[in-house]
């Protein structure tokens, strides 16, 4: 497979990239689920990228001009890890691994998921590279303590994320529907502080209501649920809910954090691929990574 629209695994000696790309097909499965239809997921944006590999100095209007402005192309794609479903502390300590590893180049890493289990260890891996607040876009809050006995599974990121001391704030964005939230879960997201803009909010006043929560200046870790689209857009979860944001609000949300703060590193999660239509979950996944590299690697 083709790195994300063509890029390299790496570039010649002495020369760093700006960001970084790597898939993880596998995290913390639960007891008696499986994670292999999520792990297809990362070669399958890759895939849906490489229509427009040939097209990176074109206009983009998106980003108002070249993905790399006319400079050489400043970012790589890794591949995948080789994370095995079912080895739980195993794939944890790989993704964290990993991307210390590209924090100390110094690069952004960005993470091509596998389910929602997945930001955990990616987050984790900002340990010294703290504060850090997280932006989370997901039609759920993912605030369970633990579920099968499985604390780090794909219902428990924003929990997990919320006990990490370098760990300064979380923003939840797109919540709608009902999942596995519960109240306790809810009381315990306000306790933390934890500032929830619904999908409603975000549709009757404007990505602002998200954005004005981030503190100017800030480090942002951006992890992105494709359920928090909606589902005519991404239609390629596991999950789908009405109601749920537009590509246009999300590339606004990421062009506001670029704007307002600076993005640290960014995740695509929880793309389904056998209920995706027409590549269209995999082709949108891969519009969003394309707004992330070009707030953070044009000059």
């Amino acid at each position: 497979m083709s790195g994300f629209l063509g890029f390299p695994e790496h570039f010649p000696h002495g020369r760093l990239p700006k960001a970084v790309m790597f898939g993880a097909g596998h995290g913390s499965t639960y007891p008696g689920k499986t994670s292999s239809a999520f792990a297809l997921a990362p070669d399958l944006i890759r895939a849906a990228s490489q229509e427009d590999a040939e097209l990176v100095e074109h206009w983009d209007f998106d980003l108002g001009g070249p993905l790399f402005n006319g400079y050489p192309n400043s970012c790589i794609d890794l591949g995948n890890l080789g994370t095995t479903m079912e080895d739980n502390e195993g794939n944890r300590a790989q993704i964290e691994r990993k991307t210390r590893e590209i924090l100390a180049l110094p690069a952004l890493p960005i993470l091509l998921g596998g389910d929602d289990s997945t930001p955990i260890p990616f987050l984790a891996g900002f340990t010294d590279h703290g504060p850090i607040w997280v932006l989370q876009i997901d039609a759920h809050i993912d605030w369970r303590d633990e579920l099968g006995g499985e604390r780090s599974g794909y219902s428990s990121p924003m929990r997990r994320a919320s006990e990490m001391p370098h760990v300064a704030g979380i923003v939840q964005v797109g919540m709608r529907g009902v999942g596995s939230a519960r109240l306790g879960e809810l009381e315990a997201a306000a306790v933390y502080g934890s500032g929830t803009v619904t999908a409603r909010q975000v549709h009757s006043q404007g990505v602002e209501a998200a954005l004005r929560r981030i503190p100017k200046g800030a480090n942002v870790v951006i992890t992105l649920d494709c359920d928090g689209l909606n589902p005519s857009i991404m239609p390629g979860v596991i999950a789908p809910s009405p109601g749920g944001l537009t590509y246009t609000q999300v590339i606004d949300i990421i062009a506001g954090v670029g704007n307002r703060a600076r993005i640290a590193g960014f995740d695509v999660v929880e793309f389904y691929p056998p209920a995706d239509l027409g590549s269209l979950t995999a082709l949108t996944a891969a519009r969003f990574l394309v707004n992330v590299i070009g707030q953070v690697a044009r000059p």
